[in-house]
């Protein structure tokens, strides 16, 4: 039995980044090999068991067979007589195609080490085709790899994987996870880039194909400012409609956390500046958004808009001078007791009003 350590802590050792997690295959050896070792079996379809000391997976050395269309019908084996050239050979791209034994050596049948001093992420073998999920992920590792490119055979090869009805087999759960990896990432917009250069966009994303240059110009914009995903998705979201925004997060089933915040950054887009003219305006903006609440929404709507239109800014800062002068506005008791709620609520925005002009009255002539 022979254990080697896989995947991307090779590639990222070699690349002299952290290591997040480790991975290892194990060749020559039976699931009852390593259950006699204390291994405990986590992978329901594919033979992976965790160490009993550090938890990090064990995988034995496996091939697989694709039976169907999409990325879940495959026959997966694996028996001692299993090399870990042919496990290395299932993988996707050839720099997390390399292996390191316990001496250090690296095996790297497929020049990924080569391919890593080139920058360049290139499929392994044409079984790259049988998994639609590896688009996104090749997506996802040039938004990591800001320099890398695409090997011109490897985005043909996933244009061909378009035309033939694999993309159709992605499931909206998928899709969106690979998307908020991406989003994480140092070079958000990349991910659409390399979509789009293999004709995936459109299929995916036509609200974000659409609006693509604009797209990229304010992820630029906002990546250095913030790692939430939230708020890049919402600066994604910044250059579409309502109707393309409800239309995206329905199909992909997104949290509300980022659909709220969307549908809040397009509010402001379109009534921030009217309703910076007044102070009711503002006191009426605030409240609509439920600012009194959540004020760290509302923060990360305001860096969305104020990054993305330079004339939105002073109009945010208005609207947070706004929310400072009113956010300790109390009713007495008596009040707070009407069974008339929509007179109370009417009492606290006039109260609020009138903190507001005490303190904006000084700047009230500030151009907009």
């Amino acid at each position: 039995m022979k254990v080697y350590l896989v995947g991307g802590a090779v590639r990222d050792k070699l690349l002299g980044l952290p290591i997040k997690e480790r991975d290892w295959v194990v060749v020559g050896a039976t699931p009852k090999d390593l259950l006699d070792r204390g291994f405990k079996k986590v992978g329901r379809d594919f033979p992976v068991f965790l160490h009993p000391k550090t938890h990090e997976e064990y995988a034995l050395a496996r091939t697989e067979r694709k039976t169907g269309k999409g990325y879940t019908d495959f026959i997966c084996y694996s028996a001692p007589s299993v090399t870990l050239e042919d496990d290395l050979k299932r993988r996707d791209l050839t720099i997390n195609a390399m292996a390191k034994d316990l001496a250090g050596k690296i095996i790297d049948p497929h020049h990924g080490l080569q391919d890593l001093k080139k920058h360049i992420l290139r499929h392994v073998s044409a079984a790259f085709a049988e998994d639609p999920v590896r688009i996104l992920r090749i997506a996802r590792f040039a938004s990591r790899f800001g320099n890398f490119k695409i090997h011109h055979k490897t985005n043909e090869l996933m244009h061909t994987m378009l035309i033939n009805g694999e993309v159709d087999a992605l499931v909206p759960e998928r899709v969106w996870q690979e998307l908020e990896r991406a989003l994480r990432e140092n070079h958000p917009e990349r991910f659409f880039v390399v979509l789009k250069k293999c004709q995936v966009l459109p299929k995916l994303f036509p609200e974000i194909a659409a609006h693509l240059e604009e797209i990229k110009k304010n992820l630029k914009k906002i990546t250095p400012l913030s790692q939430d995903s939230i708020v890049r998705f919402a600066t994604i979201t910044f250059s579409l409609d309502k109707k393309e925004i409800a239309s995206l997060c329905k199909r992909y089933k997104l949290p509300n956390s980022y659909r709220e915040l969307a549908l809040l950054v397009a509010r402001l887009k379109s009534d921030l500046l009217p309703s910076a003219k007044n102070v009711d305006g503002l006191v009426t903006l605030l409240e609509q958004s439920d600012a009194y609440r959540k004020l760290d929404r509302l923060k990360q709507a305001l860096l969305v808009c104020k990054t993305n239109n330079k004339k939105l800014a002073k109009a945010t800062a208005r609207l947070l001078l706004a929310y400072k002068a009113t956010q300790k506005t109390r009713l007495t008791p008596e009040v707070i007791m009407t069974e008339d709620k929509s007179k109370l609520r009417q009492i606290l925005h006039d109260r609020r009003k009138k903190q507001a002009e005490r303190v904006l009255f000084p700047v009230k002539n500030l151009q907009l």
